[in-house]
């Protein structure tokens, strides 16, 4: 593989618990188990090793998304983002302030709650904030057309910048209670925010900025979803409850009883199946060995002494409280210490000789794997959304680019129903708009303690620091829209939308009648061909087969006739010579 053939770019994003010593009691078959701090620990010693480690591998700045709700008549989440408040307040006191660990709390339930604020408007500042502040990787210095017409949002864009491109610096790390739900909708804004400032810097948009209903982020809002659903099924027994369009406000009908039908299962999951499937998480991970004279995986009544076997010991090899970093990490700040080049990343390096056709740098085997059975129905080429296949924009010939909003109520098919199904369909997508979200997941887990009290109080606090919704006029984009989407009888030659006319569909049924007459005739003409063809192939083969017998007798007949000769010329011949 050649890193300087091609043009790429990369974003980084990582989504972790809080690292904490903390956990929740399955084994008492409850909906929502309650959080408890499993160990003491006042000098942060597990968060200090967990950001030594980014510090190492990311770089810094080192900046935390804290998802969690944040006020609560009964403690449950508050209980992690008091803790966690106080490690990174600990931590951050020995840093130097350039590379402090920034970290924003947002309640993400309490702002869903609320009808006049929108999550993702306020999730895109931050995603705006964030990007800025790492920058990304490319492997291409700025086109010469940025250069001569930057954007205001370029020119403060972070990370590091080198001759071949550019360098993402620090990262951001996104987090809630079970990583799920929330924190899939707030990557999948920091990445739609990440993936215009790389597709702007590759030439191929005009500014760094992407909107909603545009295939590109359709794809991209699929991905997201679908990475989601397979960490929700493997680690809560359900798909996402609540996607993109829940915190739109935008999903359908349907959309919340299958959110309804997903919080059941995954209550139950959480009621019955959690503690077999974290004991085959310990078995799969080798927590647990199996052994003689050992009691069974399913007869402990608790792992905690699985994860932590020497809680009477303490560790001889102790990390300073005060330098809780490792040596020389600080020193090559903001770049990540694992890939500066010194002595000691060279030793860990390693180089191994592959051959050209092995599956780790072949990409072509890799993807396609030609040697094995592949159905093409199956693969994400031809199952990805497309909004062409979905429901055929009317501007797809006119504007065939990724990058163009397409919404579904501007497409052909909606032209093709009736009055009364047009008008009912925007009905639904108006009284869907407006009617208030599906109840979270915190809110559905909550009791009715937690609904009423801090919420109802903060209420009004919550829409004064959020964005309120903007409401656009109907009228006026319908007019734009006609202006400039070419109508279907432009683009088609005919207005599909309207009653065909009497004299059209007869002239149709006249035409459908002589092909059904021709067809006839055709088939009719056939049989009779087929059957002359017949009784001319069978004459053939007798008149054949008698040429045959009549050349066969005349064959022998002939051969009789020299045999003979012959025997008489042999016979006379023998005479004379007696």
């Amino acid at each position: 593989i050649s890193f300087s053939a091609g043009s790429y770019s990369s974003y980084v994003q990582v989504r972790g618990s809080v690292p904490l010593y903390w956990s929740q009691d399955i084994s008492t078959m409850m909906p929502k188990p309650p959080i408890t701090l499993d160990q003491a620990d006042p000098f942060a010693h597990v968060a200090a090793h967990h950001f030594d480690q980014m510090l190492q591998r990311f770089g810094s700045p080192i900046i935390i998304l804290n998802l969690v709700k944040e006020r609560e008549k009964r403690k449950h989440e508050r209980i992690l983002s008091e803790e966690l408040v106080a490690a990174v307040t600990y931590l951050n006191q020995f840093l130097p302030p350039e590379h402090a660990i920034v970290y924003i709390p947002w309640d993400m339930a309490k702002y869903t709650k609320s009808k006049l604020c929108n999550v993702l408007d306020r999730l895109n500042v931050i995603a705006e904030s964030v990007v800025k502040k790492t920058g990304f990787f490319v492997n291409r210095p700025d086109s010469y057309c940025n250069i001569l017409r930057p954007d205001e949002k370029w020119n403060e864009l972070g990370g590091f910048v080198v001759p071949t491109g550019r360098l993402q610096t620090g990262v951001l790390r996104t987090n809630c209670v079970d990583c799920l739900d929330r924190t899939n909708t707030a990557q999948f804004m920091v990445g739609k925010c990440a993936l215009a400032y790389q597709l702007y810097s590759l030439g191929l948009i005009d500014k760094p900025n992407l909107q909603f209903d545009t295939d590109a982020v359709r794809l991209f809002e699929e991905l997201y979803e679908d990475h989601g659903d397979t960490l929700s099924l493997q680690y809560g027994g359900s798909q996402l409850v609540h996607r993109v369009k829940t915190y739109r406000k935008i999903a359908p009908w349907t959309q919340h009883s299958k959110d309804i039908m997903q919080t059941l299962s995954r209550y139950y999951s959480n009621a019955f199946s959690d503690a077999d499937r974290q004991d085959s998480i310990n078995l799969f991970l080798g927590v647990y060995q199996p052994a003689e004279a050992k009691p069974h995986l399913w007869e402990l009544p608790t792992d905690f002494y699985l994860h932590h076997k020497n809680t009477m010991n303490l560790s001889q090899m102790r990390r300073s409280y005060t330098f809780w970093w490792t040596t020389g990490v600080l020193k090559h700040l903001p770049l990540p210490y694992d890939e500066v080049t010194c002595t000691e990343n060279r030793r860990k390096l390693m180089v191994k000789k592959f051959h050209k056709y092995e599956e780790e740098i072949d990409i072509h085997n890799e993807f396609f794997r030609p040697y094995e059975l592949s159905i093409f129905d199956d693969t994400f080429c031809l199952a990805m959304t497309n909004s062409t296949r979905d429901f055929m924009p009317k501007n797809v010939g006119i504007d065939p680019s990724p990058f163009t909003v397409r919404k579904p109520d501007e497409t052909g098919k909606s032209v093709l129903g009736n009055k009364s199904n047009r008008e009912e369909t925007v009905l639904q997508r108006k009284t869907a708009a407006s009617a208030p979200p599906p109840p979270s997941e915190e809110a559905v887990s909550s009791s009715s303690e937690d609904d009423s009290g801090t919420d109802k109080e903060d209420e009004g606090t919550v829409s004064q620091r959020s964005t309120p919704v903007k409401m656009t006029d109907t009228g006026d984009n319908a007019k734009i829209t006609e202006n400039v989407v070419q109508s279907m009888k432009d683009v088609y030659g005919i207005n599909l939308s309207e009653v065909p006319s009497e004299d059209d569909l007869s002239i149709y049924t006249r035409f459908v009648q002589l092909g059904q007459s021709q067809h006839k005739q055709e088939k009719s003409s056939q049989q009779l061909s087929s059957k002359l063809l017949y009784g001319v192939i069978n004459l053939m083969l007798c008149v054949s087969f008698m040429l045959y017998l009549l050349a066969i007798c005349f064959i022998v007949i002939f051969s009789l006739d020299i045999v003979k000769m012959h025997i008489m010329r042999k016979t006379g011949w023998q005479e004379e010579k007696g």
